[in-house]
C-alpha cells in the first residue's frame, strides 16, 4: 500500500486549512490499518508502516496521528477538535523551543491526566522521541506556544478574513492621502507610495515561498537555505501562525497604499484639468 497523501499548504494561501484526517473510534479496525487507544494518547498506527513492537517500540510514519487535541480558542457552542502529527510533536520537541514534558503535556490537553507526564514519555519513547525527564525548554514561552499547528493556521485564515472584509484601508488611505495637498508635495508623495508598493511586493513574494514544514508537509525548498532556516525558524517558534499572520498585514498595506495612490492620482488630475480650464479663460 503506498504511503497516504499529506496536505500541500502554500505559504501566501492563508486560506489554505491542512487537514484532512478522519475521526476515528478506539480499537476500531478499518481498512488499511488500526486505530488503538490507549488511557494516556490516541494514535494512529497504518498497518503498511507497523512493526512487531519489539522492546516497546513500534515504527510509524511522521504524518501518522499522534492524538486530537481541542481547540482553546473555540467558543464552547462551536469547539474544534485539531490532529497533531507525530512529526508536529516532533518539531515540538527539537529546537528552537525543546519543550519538556509539562508544556508538551499542556499544548495536548495531557496535563492534568493521572501521570500523565509518564505516560507521555513512555509513548514517545515508544515513537522514537525521546522526552527527558526534567528538561529545560529552550525557547521563552507566549501564547503561541500553547496552540497546535492546527489551530495556530486556523487563526491566521480568521485574522486574514478579518482583515480583508473589516479593515477600513479605504478611510486610511484616503486620511493618510490627505494629510499632503499641496501639488508639489503630492507629485513626490505619488512616487514614495509607487516605491513603497514595489518593496512591499518583493516582501511579499519572498514570504510566498517559505516552505517551513508544518503538519503533515515537509515541501522541498525553493529558496537559499541561509534565509529558508531563519523562516523556518520563525514558523516553528509561531506554531506555523507567524507568516501567513504577516502576508494577510502585507496584503492589508498594499490596499492602503492602493487607495492613497487612487485618491492622489484624482486630486492631482482633478486639479491640473481646473488649471486648464483657468489658462483658456
Amino acid at each position: 500500500m503506498g504511503n497516504p497523501e499529506g496536505f500541500s499548504l502554500q505559504r501566501g494561501d492563508i486560506q489554505s486549512y491542512p487537514w484532512n484526517h478522519r475521526e476515528r473510534g478506539p480499537w476500531r479496525h478499518h481498512r488499511g490499518g488500526e486505530q488503538r487507544e490507549s488511557a494516556c494518547l490516541t494514535f494512529s498506527l497504518p498497518r503498511w508502516r507497523t512493526t512487531a513492537l519489539q522492546g516497546g517500540t513500534c515504527v510509524v510514519n511522521p504524518t501518522d496521528l499522534f492524538c486530537s487535541v481541542p481547540g482553546r480558542l473555540s467558543l464552547l457552542s462551536s469547539t474544534s477538535k485539531y490532529k497533531v502529527t507525530i512529526a508536529e510533536v516532533k518539531r515540538r520537541l527539537s529546537p528552537p523551543e525543546c519543550l519538556n514534558a509539562s508544556l508538551l503535556g499542556g499544548i495536548l490537553r495531557r496535563a492534568k491526566s493521572k501521570n500523565g507526564g509518564r505516560c507521555l514519555r513512555e509513548k514517545l519513547d515508544r515513537l522514537g522521541l525521546n522526552l527527558p525527564a526534567g528538561r529545560r525548554k529552550a525557547a521563552n514561552v507566549t501564547l503561541l506556544t500553547s496552540l497546535v499547528e492546527g489551530e495556530a493556521l486556523h487563526l491566521a485564515r480568521d485574522f486574514g478574513y478579518t482583515c480583508e472584509t473589516e479593515f477600513p484601508t479605504k478611510a486610511v488611505g484616503e486620511h493618510l492621502a490627505r494629510q499632503h495637498s499641496e501639488p508639489k508635495e503630492q507629485a513626490a508623495r505619488k512616487k514614495m507610495v509607487l516605491a513603497t508598493k514595489q518593496i512591499c511586493k518583493e516582501f511579499q513574494d519572498l514570504l510566498s515561498q517559505d516552505r517551513s514544514p508544518l503538519g503533515s508537509s515537509r515541501p522541498t525548498p525553493i529558496l537559499d537555505l541561509d534565509i529558508q532556516r531563519h523562516l523556518t525558524h520563525f514558523s516553528l517558534i509561531t506554531h506555523g501562525f507567524g507568516t501567513p499572520a504577516i502576508c494577510a498585514a502585507l496584503s492589508t498595506f498594499q490596499t492602503v497604499l492602493s487607495e492613497m495612490l487612487n485618491y492622489l492620482e484624482k486630486h492631482t488630475m482633478g486639479k491640473n484639468t481646473g488649471n486648464a480650464g483657468l489658462g483658456s479663460d
